[in-house]
């Protein structure tokens, strides 16, 4: 009997790679040069956000690949430690400060970007599964979605929950053409908190990448990292986004290696996204404070941690960094609102 041998979604991804770089990270050069580390400041309220002279510290490196960078920092409050994926090892990462980091989970079907729900459970983004699921306290897994109006969604990337309990996320797609029983939308979809329901709330971005509210959560921030900007959008009472304040929030594009990807936001409403040449700091209308340039040629997501949520984490396509900032960041899980 004849067998097809057809090239597996490992050796695509591997082609891909090595042809220019996964797009979900950004763009990625042969030979890049790495710059000095340096807190870069772009306006003088900055200040009030990170010291000129704070340094950034290396926790851990070496991981990364073809298949996919580190990504999806969550920090664990009740543990004090910081969970991450390594998408190109299907592993999950669990650093503690103080002590390193060390594997945690095994066979994370490629998981991306990671958040937790109102009960502290693990949402996360899978690539390999194409499905956004959730880990139960009894280490089942719950599928949260993996298709919409009956057709397969592309390749979840990033999740984020709302304090109403309600489930966004962005489903970038990946680098092949899709098929005629997957989705056709690059968007960004809402599940209900009881999964009952899913809804396409953004349908006008090319790579719908990472997701953030706004303190109030009466704004939802996307990255688009093929257009190389950050968007905003106005949410109505029911949670969908009036597609009609559709915006630029920020450009983050420039000579430099690195695209917009994850999003996190402080307390006082600053912006955190990674783009040419580092991590830019903006406030809530959009203004540039300033940057950490990290030397890498992209940042892949953000978290904020630490007992006082004032240690920012972030990730790069081989590396996690830390550096301490003056701003308590959203904390994780959000913290349910009264009606």
């Amino acid at each position: 009997m004849r067998t097809s041998q057809r090239p597996s979604r490992r050796d695509m991804m591997k082609l891909a790679g090595a042809a220019g770089g996964l797009a979900i990270a950004g763009r990625t050069t042969t030979v890049f040069a790495q710059t000095a580390r340096k807190i870069e400041s772009m306006a003088p309220e900055f200040a009030n956000i990170i010291a000129a002279s704070e340094p950034i510290r290396e926790l851990a490196t070496g991981y990364g690949g073809d298949i996919g960078p580190a990504e999806g920092p969550l920090w664990i409050s009740e543990g004090r430690y910081l969970l991450f994926n390594d998408i190109n090892a299907a592993r999950r990462i669990k650093y503690t400060p103080g002590q390193g980091a060390a594997a945690a989970l095994e066979k994370t079907n490629e998981a991306n970007g990671m958040t937790r729900d109102l009960q502290g459970r693990i949402v996360s983004a899978e690539h390999l599964t194409r499905r956004v699921t959730r880990y139960e306290p009894d280490g089942s897994l719950t599928v949260i979605a993996n298709s919409f109006q009956g057709k397969r969604l592309l390749r979840p990337n990033d999740v984020v929950v709302k304090s109403d309990g309600n489930i966004y996320f962005t489903d970038l797609g990946g680098p092949a053409a899709p098929e005629q029983w997957d989705v056709t939308i690059r968007g960004v979809y809402r599940v209900s908190a009881d999964l009952g329901s899913m809804s396409l709330v953004v349908n006008d971005m090319v790579g719908p990448n990472g997701i953030a509210f706004s303190p109030d959560e009466r704004v939802l921030y996307v990255a688009d990292s093929r257009r190389r900007h950050l968007r905003a959008y106005d949410l109505l009472p029911n949670g969908m986004a009036a597609l009609e304040t559709s915006r630029v929030f920020a450009d983050l594009g420039g000579p430099e290696p690195g695209v917009p990807d994850g999003v996190k936001v402080d307390t006082a409403g600053n912006v955190y996204c990674g783009g040419a040449g580092g991590l830019y700091v903006m406030d809530s209308k959009g203004k540039k404070l300033g940057r950490i340039v990290h030397g890498q040629p992209a940042t892949t997501n953000v978290a904020f941690g630490g007992d006082d949520w004032k240690t920012l984490y972030f990730t790069t396509r081989s590396t996690l960094f830390s550096v301490n900032v003056k701003i308590a960041g959203m904390p994780v899980p959000a913290r349910k609102r009264s009606a």
